[in-house]
C-alpha cells in the first residue's frame, strides 16, 4: 500500500521550509517514527518521521527545495522490504597474497544524533554513528561532532602542492546565509525601520541578590535539583514591574494597542545559527525553581537543535543577557510585535557611595529599549527603576511589592 509523506502543517507565522537533509534514499527500508528528512524553517529544524514500516519508493523533493504545508515529499510502500543486493559473479581464484592486517572498524558509541549534529556531521564528512554522545541519554549533540571532527583521524593522502595556497595568498569564502540567519536579519531591519526605538539605562547593585544566592543557593539546589541563577530574579522582577506598567507589556497592531493580561517572557538563547527567544508562558505564575528549570531546558534543547516552533511562538516582553559574553553596555533591539526588551550585562565590582561611604559593590548596567510610539520615556524609566528597586531589595519581589 502506497503511503504519502507530506510536510507537517506549519504555523501561520511560518510560510515555508527548506529541505535540509534527506536521511534515506529510494529503496531504503524505514521503520515507523524513524526520521526521514530535516526541514529548516526560519526558526527551527523540523524532523519528518516515517508514518509506517516500509520502503521508500520515491522522493519528490530534493535537498535545497522550498516546500509548504502538506506538500508531498515522498511515497512509501507500507510493509515492503528493501530489495536484496544483486549477487555478483564469483571471481576466479587468484594466487593468494600476503595478508595485510586490516584496521579495526570503529565501534559506534553515540546515541541518536540531534538535527544540528546531523547537519554538522554532513557538512564535515563525519559519520555520527562513530561519535560518542554527551547529550541526554547519550544523544550525540553538535559539540560532540565538532570535537570529533577536530580530533578525528586525518586522511593519509597527501595534499598536492598545486592545491595548497600560495605563500602570502589571502583566502576568501562566500557562504549563503541559513534561513534562520536571513530571517534574523530581516526582523532586525523590520524592527529598526518600523519602530520609533529609544533606549534608557540604569545600574543595579546586586549585593543583596548575590548574598541571597550565596546563603540559600545550596539548599535551593538540593531541594529543586537546579542552581539558583540571576535570570530567575530578573524574570520575577520583570513580571511584577509589567503588572504595574502594562503599556510596556503591550504591542502595536495597526492603529490599535493590545494590552496583554499575562506575562509571556521571551528569554534570549544563543545557538550556532543565531539568537532565538523561547517563551516562558504565564511567567507571572512561575516560581524561581520553575523559571530556572525552564531556562535550563530551553538551553539544552537549543544546543541539541530540539527547540520547537511552539517554544518560540508569542512572547510579550523579552530579556536578553549579553553579560554571559562579557558585554558591559549595549542597546538591545526590540523584537516585534513586542514593544520593549530588557538588556542585562556583565556584573562588575565598582566603587559606589552608600550612606556616605565609598564601598565596592557588584554592579550591573541594565538597558530598556522600547517602542516610543506607545511607551513614553516616563513609563520606560519608571519601569526600569521598578526593576532596580526590586533587585536591590529582593524581599519586595518575594512579597509581591
Amino acid at each position: 500500500m502506497a503511503i504519502e509523506v507530506k510536510v507537517p502543517v506549519l504555523p501561520e507565522s511560518v510560510s515555508d521550509a527548506t529541505i535540509a537533509t534527506w536521511h534515506k534514499k529510494p529503496g531504503d527500508a524505514v521503520r515507523r517514527d524513524e526520521n526521514l528528512v530535516d526541514l529548516e524553517t526560519d526558526k527551527v529544524v523540523l524532523e519528518v518521521p516515517s508514518p509506517v514500516d516500509g520502503v521508500i519508493r520515491q522522493i519528490l523533493k530534493q535537498t535545497g527545495d522550498t516546500v509548504t504545508s502538506q506538500e508531498l515529499l515522498a511515497v512509501l510502500e507500507e510493509g515492503a522490504a528493501a530489495a536484496p543486493a544483486k549477487a555478483t559473479p564469483a571471481a576466479r581464484p587468484e594466487t593468494p597474497k600476503p595478508a595485510i592486517p586490516a584496521k579495526a572498524a570503529p565501534v559506534a558509541t553515540g546515541g541518536e544524533p540531534s538535527p544540528a549534529a546531523r547537519r554538522v556531521a554532513s557538512e564535515s564528512g563525519v559519520d555520527p554513528a562513530q561519535v560518542s554522545g554527551s547529550g541526554r541519554d547519550g544523544r550525540v549533540i553538535k559539540e560532540d561532532v565538532i570535537h570529533y571532527a577536530k580530533a578525528g583521524p586525518v586522511s593519509a593522502t597527501a595534499v598536492p602542492a598545486s592545491a595548497k595556497p600560495a605563500p602570502g595568498a589571502r583566502s576568501e569564502e562566500r557562504v549563503a546565509m541559513t534561513r534562520m540567519r536571513a530571517k534574523i536579519a530581516e526582523r532586525l531591519m523590520q524592527s529598526k525601520n518600523s519602530i520609533a526605538m529609544l533606549t534608557s539605562f540604569n545600574e543595579i547593585n546586586l549585593a543583596r541578590v548575590s548574598a541571597l544566592r550565596k546563603e540559600l543557593g545550596e539548599s535551593f539546589e538540593k531541594t529543586h535539583g537546579i542552581k539558583l541563577g540571576f535570570m530567575s530574579f530578573f524574570v520575577r522582577a520583570a513580571c511584577e514591574a509589567l503588572k504595574r506598567h502594562p503599556v510596556v507589556n503591550a504591542s502595536v497592531d495597526g492603529n490599535d494597542v493590545i494590552y496583554h493580561g499575562y506575562q509571556d517572557i521571551s528569554v534570549a538563547v544563543s545557538t550556532d545559527k543565531g539568537l532565538v527567544t523561547p517563551v516562558l508562558r504565564d511567567a507571572q505564575d512561575l516560581g524561581f525553581a520553575d523559571i530556572e528549570k525552564a531556562i535550563a531546558n530551553f538551553a539544552r534543547k537549543a544546543r541539541e537543535g530540539g527547540l520547537t516552533l511552539e517554544d518560540l511562538q508569542g512572547g510579550t516582553f523579552t530579556i536578553t543577557n549579553g553579560g554571559t559574553f562579557g558585554s558591559l553596555f549595549s542597546t538591545p533591539i526590540v523584537n516585534p510585535p513586542q514593544s520593549a526588551i530588557l538588556g542585562m550585562h556583565t556584573i562588575k565590582e565598582r566603587a559606589i557611595v552608600e550612606n556616605g561611604q565609598v564601598i565596592a559593590a557588584p554592579m550591573m548596567y541594565v538597558a530598556i529599549s522600547y517602542d516610543h510610539r506607545i511607551i513614553d520615556g516616563k513609563d520606560a524609566v519608571l519601569f526600569l527603576v521598578d526593576i532596580k528597586n526590586q533587585l536591590e531589595n529582593p524581599q519586595r519581589m518575594l512579597l509581591g511589592l
